[in-house]
């Protein structure tokens, strides 16, 4: 070897050396700040036990709403290789068709007097808008893109999401609407010697349920066999007879039904509805899904609930400890900066490894 080779060959071992020492570094400073910011909770002591069961029924129920927006994402890149930005918009239009039902119900007195017809009307409603609305999306806006490399199909899905959200505001005015509010939703629920609004309690029950059934779908039928192959190779499972269009169709309807859902349960946890409130728990829900592995859907289940858990406690349980002012304000920056951890560490997410081990 001679000197000339020598020379490169030390700088990529010390830009690699370089790179890693960084890496470390900054995994030693986040944890010395995490553990200085739970330290600091403990000793201020200022939350009781019910507050602190509150902080994290609080987290698994709007973690319940990010994982199922979650699925959405999930399924459609496991597909496509797609990222559909336009899913928080699609979530906040099944919001919507929740909301008008549940408001006409409510004028009719229907929503107190039959609250299991009302609460199953209003996720079928949502459920068949959303599932329509992603169809359409990927019959007219994506499909052209199917085939198409580069930034094209992602500048359409925010194109999409634009969209969506300008349409509502044109239809139904840029305010914001109040989620109806039924008594039975109002009543607490005991809970190992908590009570626990029984909203939450509803939310994340049914939230488990879709989950589940949703996970059956992929994994024993043979729909989602199908979406399974076509995930793998698309070629192989057009040359095995599976009807590709089909199967993406099926994907999109499925991922918008629970995105539907999810829109009815985020209304009923924050009572509003407004044109642009798909955006951010869209992106967190993105976020959600990248944590739990792109692609895999026990993932996504996972890494919803573990962010809310995250988004509810952290101000309290770290930011607070820091000495920071109104640490509830930025919920918000945790959610994000658990995005970028991910991202910068294990951008494969928790789970994601062992799916990139099967295709690589």
């Amino acid at each position: 070897m001679t000197a000339t080779n020598v020379l490169p060959e030390r700088r990529a071992r010390w830009r690699i050396s370089f790179s890693a020492a960084t890496s470390w570094v900054l995994r030693i400073s986040i944890a010395l700040i995490l553990v200085a910011g739970v330290v600091g909770s403990i000793l201020k002591d200022r939350y009781s036990a019910d507050q602190w069961f509150d902080l994290v029924a609080f987290g698994i129920t709007i973690g319940s709403v990010y994982a199922l927006i979650a699925l959405g994402y999930t399924m459609v890149y496991g597909v496509l290789r797609l990222i559909n930005f336009a899913h928080g918009d699609i979530m906040m239009a099944g919001s919507f068709a929740g909301f008008f039902i549940a408001a006409s119900m409510e004028r009719s007195g229907f929503l107190d007097q039959h609250p299991v017809l009302a609460f199953a009307a209003m996720l079928a409603v949502a459920m068949l808008v959303s599932a329509g609305i992603a169809v359409l999306t990927e019959r007219f806006a994506y499909r052209p893109f199917r085939h198409v490399r580069g930034l094209a199909p992602l500048i359409c899905a925010i194109g999409v999401s634009f969209f969506l959200q300008q349409s509502f505001r044109g239809f139904f005015g840029a305010g914001l609407r109040s989620y109806p509010d039924p008594v039975w939703l109002r009543a607490p629920v005991s809970l190992f010697e908590f009570n626990v609004p029984a909203v939450q309690v509803l939310v994340v029950a049914s939230a488990i349920v879709v989950m589940l059934v949703l996970y059956l779908i992929v994994h024993k039928t043979k729909m989602g066999t199908a979406m399974r192959a076509v995930s793998e190779d698309v070629e192989t499972a057009t040359l095995m007879g599976i009807d590709v269009n089909r199967v993406v169709t099926f994907t999109f309807a499925l991922g918008g039904a629970v995105g539907g859902v999810a829109g009815v349960f985020y209304g009923l946890v924050f009572k509003q509805v407004y044109f642009f409130m798909g955006f951010t728990p869209g992106i967190k829900a993105f976020g959600a899904a990248v944590l739990g592995g792109i692609g895999n859907v026990p993932g996504a289940m996972i890494g919803g609930i573990f962010l809310g858990i995250c988004e509810s406690l952290a101000p309290a349980l770290l930011l607070d400890g820091l000495g920071i002012p109104a640490p509830y304000q930025m919920r918000d920056l945790i959610a994000f900066t658990l995005l970028i951890a991910v991202l910068i560490f294990r951008p494969y997410g928790i789970f994601g490894e062992r799916l990139a081990g099967k295709r690589g």
